[in-house]
């Protein structure tokens, strides 16, 4: 569908044209879906920024997640996952130290001399590189409510279908290009070129944009 993120971006700018040169702010959440998120930006006309989240990851994967954490503090865990793997009090915790650990190293990363822009009664489109179960995006989605934002839009390339159907029920409205079905699904068979963003490219991409803080 996509020969890489920033075409995506461009492909999603064109369905929320209508947001074009307004007040929001685009929040990618990293590192994948900064590259989507500052091409949607660009395009657009609009602030942009990162809202990071991390999964909670499974012990034996650098994929699979039993939760997330997000910027704000939040911390959630996917209960209805944990009921069919074998983790241990101690595994649990030790996951979502990690986890917690990481979104802070990353802001500080990504956002060193940057406060976090104001969010309070504003449209926020947050945007990732695609969204498989969507607990991630969910997470991200509630940390930016936490946040006081009047309006929470989420916009992907592709998605699950079912986790979009869910997704509407939690957030403003949902813009997506390419809607799949089916019981595999991976975000990466969207893209002909795809690659894991590494935090550098993502720093360069943030330092393109104007500290949006007020």
């Amino acid at each position: 569908m996509f020969a890489g993120r920033a075409e995506a971006g461009a492909k999603l700018a064109e369905m929320l044209a209508d947001f074009a040169g307004g007040e929001g702010i685009v929040l990618a959440i990293p590192a994948g879906g900064v590259a989507v998120g500052a091409a949607l930006a660009k395009k657009l006309g609009l602030a942009f920024d990162v809202a990071v989240v991390s999964k909670i990851l499974l012990p034996w994967t650098t994929e699979a997640g039993f939760g997330a954490a997000a910027f704000d503090g939040t911390v959630r865990l996917n209960k209805h996952l944990l009921t069919g793997v074998s983790l241990t009090k101690e595994q649990i915790e030790k996951q979502t130290k990690a986890a917690v650990q990481k979104v802070q190293r990353r802001v500080k990363q990504l956002r060193p001399d940057r406060p976090m822009p104001r969010l309070s009664g504003r449209c926020v489109i947050l945007v990732d590189d695609g969204i498989a179960s969507g607990f991630t995006m969910r997470v991200a989605a509630e940390a930016v409510g936490n946040c006081g934002a009047r309006e929470i839009i989420v916009a992907v390339p592709t998605a699950h279908e079912q986790s979009l159907r869910d997704m509407e029920k939690r957030v403003s409205a949902v813009y997506c290009a390419n809607i799949r079905s089916g019981y595999m699904f991976a975000v990466a068979e969207a893209y002909r070129n795809w690659y894991d963003v590494g935090e550098k490219e993502a720093a360069k991409l943030l330092g393109e944009f104007e500290n949006d803080s007020v």
